[in-house]
């Protein structure tokens, strides 16, 4: 069945990134002109995927704002002239269908998932965490789906990191299949580096089966009080397969300070109006 539908968590706190989200969500945060957020829903355009499901939160207004259409706005832009402002910001209410549904507490990004099921209906969906952002010549869910379509509905993304980064991440025991596809045997959430099955590390990009959403609603919250998705794809490792997509790009943490400020500085410098004079700052710089 073909990947319709996404569903992208968008109620966390933000706290990482405080004292900037205290008052606007981090998935506003702009990345040169652009907020993260949008960056993930072109690629969810890119990649074929014809409707978006935002969970969001309290406070998440403007996400919403953002993706709709401002008619003032564009009134003031065409009064003064600046049509191709007018272009741009049509183009990003007109990008794809878009729902919202709220998470209204933060359980977890199992729960989160777990909301948009009324959404989502009885079809396999790709999720997107939007503290991932991928530069690809083809996207990163467009590379999924592919795979999907050969080897099933289940499908993380992995990415190798450093032996002593794996504890910040979900590992796979996995055991390669093909080229860039493991078939997963378990996973291992923030293991220590001597303990850990393998270094690819799971990243925020999931093609799920309907059949996940029964699985969440049977998972008991963590010591936190929390749904983990991964003890949710633990149960579905007992009922089918799932496989580890190596996906072809950078990927950026952009939900960590060091992480958001390669992506700008990146970005930037692969913008024609930007890169050239932006290059010259970086080098008077003389770091």
């Amino acid at each position: 069945m073909r990947i319709r539908k996404a569903v992208f968590p968008a109620a966390g706190l933000g706290t990482r990134f405080l004292p900037a989200t205290k008052a606007q969500p981090k998935e506003m945060l702009p990345i040169v002109d652009k907020p993260t957020i949008q960056y993930v829903v072109e690629e969810a355009v890119r990649s074929g995927i014809e409707d978006v499901i935002i969970v969001t939160g309290r406070g998440k207004n403007a996400i919403e704002d953002h993706f709709d259409r401002s008619l003032e706005l564009e009134m003031a832009l065409a009064q003064k002239g600046k049509m191709d402002l007018v272009a741009e910001i049509q183009k990003i209410s007109s990008l794809i269908s878009v729902s919202y549904i709220r998470q209204k507490e933060p359980l977890g990004l199992g729960h989160a998932i777990l909301v948009a099921r009324s959404l989502v209906g009885n079809e396999p969906f790709a999720v997107f965490l939007g503290d991932d952002i991928i530069d690809s010549e083809e996207p990163c869910m467009g590379q999924m789906i592919r795979a999907s379509e050969r080897y099933g509905d289940a499908i993380v993304a992995v990415q190798e990191v450093p032996r002593q980064e794996v504890k910040q991440y979900g590992i796979i025991d996995g055991v390669k299949v093909a080229d860039r596809v493991f078939e997963v045997k378990d996973m291992v959430e923030k293991p220590e580096p001597e303990k850990a099955p393998s270094n690819l590390a799971i990243i925020g990009r999931y093609i799920l089966p309907p059949l996940i959403f029964d699985l969440l609603e049977e998972t008991a919250p963590d010591q936190g009080g929390e749904i983990q998705l991964t003890n949710a794809l633990r149960e579905l490792l007992k009922r089918r397969a799932v496989y580890g997509y190596q996906f072809e790009g950078k990927r950026y943490d952009a939900g960590s300070k060091l992480g958001f400020l390669k992506a700008t500085v990146e970005f930037a410098l692969k913008r024609q109006d930007l890169a050239e004079e932006f290059a010259a700052y970086l080098k008077s710089l003389n770091l």
